[in-house]
This record gives structure tokens, sequence and C-alpha cells, in this order.
């Protein structure tokens, strides 16, 4: 047995490649994308480190063309959940038996094969099953999972060297015990690393995990289970299920070992999920622990001083990257009207030399939205607000065309109103509502970006006069987790931004920070009396 105290190798943040013409990464990144359109990928179930197939098995496809066929997932039933848990406590005694150092050894490895030998199949992956051009791609899959791996496993190590004071003639000491039971995570389709990092997170401090992904992210979590699987992570510690919603949500929140969820997605299904823990709450073994990111209806505000061509670069990358389809990204903007003329102008230009198509071709900016579904809710949200030509003007935009793939122009909307739907309600994808402010109603104006909508997740101020900053600073102290000054408010970096809101924003666990890995754990304390008394009566009784 090991009796040295382990330090690991200090994490770093991935460097992110460019990917620019005639680089070795963009050549290579394109071969991999060519060998997967050839493809036919089977994507079975993993439940105690076994590949589980069934006869319900379900297309999958590229929203930028959806007719092509990536390969079949297979799903299963309420047997499958209960075969799930099932193997995450079958093998929990083993998996928070196991030294911490051979656990971070594990992610450690995991980062290593993302960053090198995996980074083109799990950028091809997301760019191939998400459209995520290459840049995309490569920050959130290749990237930031191997930053949440890497700091995970710093943040651990910090966690565990938290002790507290002893006194003379005692040892106290506080032993993290990962929860009493197994844990549920539940992922979104927008980013990969999610997907890794929200089973990951709860493992990494001993905990196993059932882990049910968005059926159009089954493609690339098929990757991140073979790194896992690769690096050496036990059987039955993560377990991957396709189910549908309801018949895991049964499963799930009715068992007595059910010890908490790991979630992000939207505000009402994350309402949902804590409803029905709340239900059956005294079914359980232990109060479960209830971690949530969810919507987003992301702002920015310039101030009269601000850079007019920085203020429309942000909205041009914080709105439209990714089509929009970031729970951080800029969606109702608050530009004063002695600045709008020239942030309009210098928007209008970006949108122009944005070109959208396949993210195989590495000119486009803007690719398709995820599916179907999303496509109609999008599209509906922009066919609605143009009827309303009282209040809102369509300035740039608003086409749509789903014959190959789900494609929606990046859309600007002016709106006269500052609570109308588009202002106020998150849509999840390529649309941006622009309220014009006289320049004299600054502290308004403030007062208005605070009270609009439910959601606290991002946002961001642009002003060339600190004074402005420190104002808006403070009074949107509650209005956004994710606070940036003079930047677009997207793009959190893991262990530079921990990130979360609060609100109709979720939890604020605060991804890629130490704060997420403590809501993993249940500490117990141990009092050791090396000399115990012998005798009741205390001094004052004399």
């Amino acid at each position: 047995m090991s009796n040295a105290i382990f330090n690991p190798p200090p994490p770093h943040n991935e460097p992110v490649k460019s990917y620019a013409p005639g680089s070795a990464e963009r050549k290579s990144l394109q071969a991999e994308y060519d060998r997967r359109l050839k493809l036919k990928l089977d994507a079975p179930m993993w439940i105690g480190g076994k590949a589980i197939e069934t006869k319900d098995q379900r297309r999958m496809t590229m929203p930028h063309d959806h007719r092509h066929l990536l390969g079949m997932s297979h799903h299963g039933s309420a047997a499958h959940v209960r075969a799930a848990i099932d193997a995450a406590l079958k093998a929990k005694r083993a998996w928070e038996n196991m030294a911490w150092q051979e656990r971070a050894s594990i992610y450690l490895k995991a980062a290593e094969l993302i960053s090198g030998p995996f980074r083109d199949a799990i950028n091809a992956a997301s760019m191939m099953a998400q459209s995520k051009n290459a840049f995309q791609a490569e920050i959130d899959a290749a990237c930031e999972l191997a930053d949440f791996l890497r700091f995970n496993v710093a943040y651990m190590t910090q966690i565990y060297r938290d002790q507290p004071q002893s006194a003379a003639g005692t040892w106290n000491r506080l032993e993290y015990r990962p929860l009493e039971g197994f844990v549920f995570a539940l992922t979104p389709f927008n980013f990969t690393s999610i997907a890794g990092n929200l089973p990951s997170a709860p493992a990494l401090m001993g905990n196993t995990v059932v882990w049910k992904c968005a059926n159009t992210q089954i493609y690339s979590a098929q990757v991140i289970m073979d790194i896992f699987r690769m690096a050496g992570l036990p059987d039955g510690v993560i377990n991957l299920i396709h189910v549908d919603g309801q018949l895991v949500g049964d499963t799930i929140f009715r068992h007595k070992d059910f010890a908490g969820v790991h979630f992000t997605g939207s505000t009402k299904v994350f309402r949902t999920v804590w409803s029905e823990i709340g239900q059956n709450i005294a079914n359980y073994r232990s109060y479960p622990r209830i971690v949530g990111e969810t919507g987003g209806k992301d702002f920015v505000i310039a101030h009269p001083s601000a850079d007019p061509l920085a203020v429309a670069t942000a909205l041009s990358r914080g709105a439209f990257e990714f089509q929009g389809q970031k729970c951080s990204a800029a969606s109702r903007a608050y530009i004063p009207s002695n600045l709008w003329p020239s942030v309009k102008k210098a928007l209008l230009e970006d949108l122009a030399a944005m070109k959208m198509g396949s993210p195989r071709d590495f000119g486009n900016f803007i690719n398709a939205v995820i599916d179907e579904k999303a496509f109609d809710k999008i599209a509906g949200y922009i066919t609605q607000a143009k009827k309303d030509k009282a209040n809102i003007k369509l300035v740039a935009g608003g086409k749509s065309d789903k014959s190959k793939g789900w494609f929606i122009e990046p859309t600007v909307l002016e709106s006269k109103d500052p609570k109308s739907i588009t202002m106020c309600e998150e849509i999840f994808g390529p649309v941006l509502t622009v309220y014009v402010y006289s320049e004299n109603r600054w502290a308004d104006t403030l007062k208005l970006v605070d009270a609009t909508g439910e959601y606290a997740l991002t946002g961001a101020i642009f002003s060339q006069d600190r004074a402005a900053v420190v104002q808006a600073t403070e009074a949107l102290r509650h209005a956004a987790g994710n606070f940036y000054i003079n930047d677009k408010p997207t793009g959190a970096v893991v262990g530079q931004q921990p990130f979360g809101g609060a609100r109709g924003s979720g939890t604020n666990d605060k991804a890629g920070s130490y704060l997420n890995l403590v809501r993993w754990i249940s500490a117990r304390t141990i009092k050791e009396n090396f000399v115990p008394p012998l005798d009741h009566r205390y001094p004052f009784l004399g």
C-alpha cells in the first residue's frame, strides 16, 4: 500500500488549435470527418461495462443533412434503467474504496486521450451529430472536456487537503465520503464537454452514476464512453442508458438509493425533476443533492460611452456562434440611441460575411440547429415576431429552410417593447432582439435589464466609462451568475470563469470549480481523543 502524499500534475487549459487553411490539424480533422461519413455506427447502451443492444433501434442523423444516416442507436425500457441502477450500486463499494490517486490517474489519462489520439474523433463526432463548426467543436469537445477532467482532479485534491484544527491531545479529521446511493446525470445535446462532465464529476468523488444523454447527443456520447473505458474506468462506475424520459424518471426518482441528480437542460424539465424528487422525499435513504444548470435569456447592455465595433462583434459572436444554441448565448441587447446606427451597421456587415452550411466546409460560420423540433420552435418565434409590425422590426435574417438540413438564418429583431416575447422568453436559436433605449436613460435601463424575464445566467456590459461599469456591476448583481465586462457573455473557461447562474437559470453550483465537486461528497468528522478523561467531575464542581 502506498503511504506517500501525492501531488498530481498541475492542471492547464488545453491550447485551442486554429484549424487555419493548410494547417495539419485541419487536414487531420477533415480526414476523420470523411472517414466517419462512410461508417454506420452502432450505438449500444453501456450497463455494467457491457454493450447492451435492443430491438428498439433509432436513426442517428446529421442536423445539416438529415437524410444522411450516421448509424443506429439502441434504446431500452424501465428494465434497463433498473439494470443500470443495480450495476452502479454493485460497483460502488470497490470504486469509493479505490485510492483517490488511482481515480485521478484514470481522469488524467482520459484527458490525454481526448487532447491526443481521440481529438479528431470527438471533434468530428460533435461536428457531425451536433452541427458544430470546427472551432466550436474544438473549444467544446476537445479542450473543455479535457479541462474539466484535469481541473477536477486538482479541485478534488484541494478539497481533500482541507482539514480542521486539532486541540492538544486530540486529532480532528474530515473524511470526504461519496454520497450514499447512486447519482443520476441528465445531459443536453449542445455541449459534448457537459455530456462528459456531468457523469464524471460525481464519479471522481467516489460516486457511481446512471447517465442519460439527449438522443441527439448519443453519437458523441459513444466516443466519451470509448475514452473512459480506454482510460481504465471500472465497469459499472458510469452506466449510459438511452431510455425515454418518463420511464427514466418513474424509475430513478422512486428508488430509495437515489442520492442526487446532475442536470443541464431546460428550466421546465428541471422544475419537473425537482417536483418529482419532492414528492418522493420520504422514500430516500438520504436527502438527494439537486444540482442543475438550466435556461438563460442572456443580455448585453451598452453604455453610451461603449465602443460600437466591440459591441457589434460581441453580438455577432455571442448571439450566433453555434446557432445560438448555448444557454449563455446573447439573446437580448440594450443599445443606446447614440450608438445604435454604428452598432447596426457593423452588425449587418458581420452577418453579411457569415456563410451558412455544413461544418465539413470550414468556411461556414453558421450551421444547422439540432433537429426539426428546435427548427419549428425557433421559426415559430420569428414568424410571430414578423406579424407584430407595430412593435417589431426585422433588421436581418428571418428566413429558414429544412429541405436538406435544419437551417435558420441569423436573425436580428428590433423591438420597441422591452417586454416583448422575444425579449423575455428563451428561444435557444440564432435570434437576437435589440431594444434601443434613450441614451439619457442609462440608470432606468439597468433596472429594466434586471427585471426582465426569469433567468440569471450570463450577461455583459460594455462601457469605456469606469463609473458606469461599477454602477452596472452593482445594479445587475443578481441578474447573471457569469458577468462580463467588455466581452461577450459566452465562452466561460474551466478554471478561469466557473459557470452557472441563479433565479430560473439553476442552482449556481459552478461547473469548472471546486464548488461543484463539494456537492458530490458527504463529509464525516472524526475526533480522536488520545487520553480520555477518567472522572466525570469538572474543576468548577470543587
